[in-house]
């Protein structure tokens, strides 16, 4: 009887051997994960980020050169990543990631996928962000210009619409090149984020630079992209909008003349319009904004990228003008 328990014992030994070679058999063909109870990797593993509300940081994941898809998620908005080919860098992907300017102070977890063919892999990423300290701005203006009577509201309530369509896809494209240009050479007379107190009344952050110049000074484009919209609006006057793929977008506003029309290709400096003072405006000037996969940051943000010295990253030859790109509502502008 014990020969026969020994005999049972090295046949469930045997099958035990063969039921873990199989296991590691599969395991290396299909990578998957067998436990599903192991923990993930914790928050920020794979490295932190910090800046302030109306800041852009340039996020780097490195290598992956076999990558299909490389995009992250960072408070619900999608940031797209491209291929980075700069002299001296080691290969990777870059994104940039926008720090709205109400977005409240703490850690936030960016998260990254990476795709290769059917395969996929997260890294985490800590975003820190800071309280920026944004000044208080006093504003007298007529009172039709502050509260809008009923008919002006449905107005204002279309071109949010008009907008909001015009803009609400992401274009696949990086259309925009490694520098970037100041649109008007003049005085800063508006302070980004800065609480506007309208007639004693609180309204809206501002969510723009303004720039002070004479009536028809030449505006340029800060870089390459489409004019995605061109409008004439109660609040902006007539401004112009510009796509620079991945969710960029540069608007410029308060124009007195616009001298591109939708779907124009445009090149960084190029002249799309005059300074003036329509819509609601208390005299000549640049509202210049940036939206930046939803986010609002600062203009001048973008001066501190990493992007000097005539490096240029290279995009596609041929430009195709998508419908509509990124989601974005009509900016409430200086007045």
């Amino acid at each position: 009887m014990m020969t026969a328990v020994k005999q049972a014992r090295v046949r469930i030994s045997r099958l035990d051997r063969m039921l873990i070679t199989a296991i590691v058999l599969l395991s290396s063909v299909f990578p998957v994960e067998l436990f599903s109870n192991t923990p993930p990797a914790p928050m920020g593993f794979d490295g932190q980020y910090s800046g302030k509300q109306g800041q852009v940081l340039l996020v780097k994941v490195k290598g992956e050169e076999q990558a299909t898809e490389v995009k992250g998620m960072f408070l619900g908005r999608t940031i797209p990543f491209f291929r980075e080919f700069r002299p001296g860098e080691s290969s990777g992907y870059l994104g940039l990631l926008g720090i709205d300017m109400q977005d409240e102070p703490g850690t936030y977890e960016l998260l990254v996928e990476v795709k290769q063919g059917e395969q996929a892999k997260r890294l985490s990423f800590n975003v820190l962000v800071g309280k920026e300290n944004f000044a208080v701005e006093h504003l007298t203006l007529p009172k039709e210009k502050v509260d809008l009577d009923e008919k002006a509201t449905a107005r204002w309530k279309a071109e949010q619409e008009q907008v909001k369509q015009a803009l609400a896809e992401n274009s696949r494209l990086k259309l925009w090149r490694s520098n970037f240009l100041e649109p008007v050479n003049g005085k800063r007379t508006g302070i980004f984020g800065s609480v506007r107190v309208m007639n004693g009344k609180p309204r809206n952050p501002h969510n723009g630079e303004d720039i002070g110049a004479p009536m028809g000074t030449e505006v340029a484009a800060t870089n390459d992209g489409v004019v995605r919209l061109t409008v004439d609006h109660i609040f902006s006057g007539r401004g112009v909008f510009v796509d620079h793929g991945l969710g960029f977008y540069s608007m410029y506003f308060h124009l007195s003349e616009i001298l591109v029309r939708d779907g124009d290709l445009v090149k960084a400096g190029q002249i799309i319009g005059k300074v003036g003072a329509t819509g609601r405006a208390t005299g000549p000037h640049l509202h210049w904004g940036v939206k930046l996969n939803g986010a609002r940051v600062n203009p001048y943000s973008l001066f501190d990228l990493p992007f000097k010295n005539g490096v240029t990253l290279p995009t596609t030859a041929t430009v195709p003008t998508p419908e509509t790109p990124p989601t974005s509502q009509a900016v409430p502008v200086k007045e």
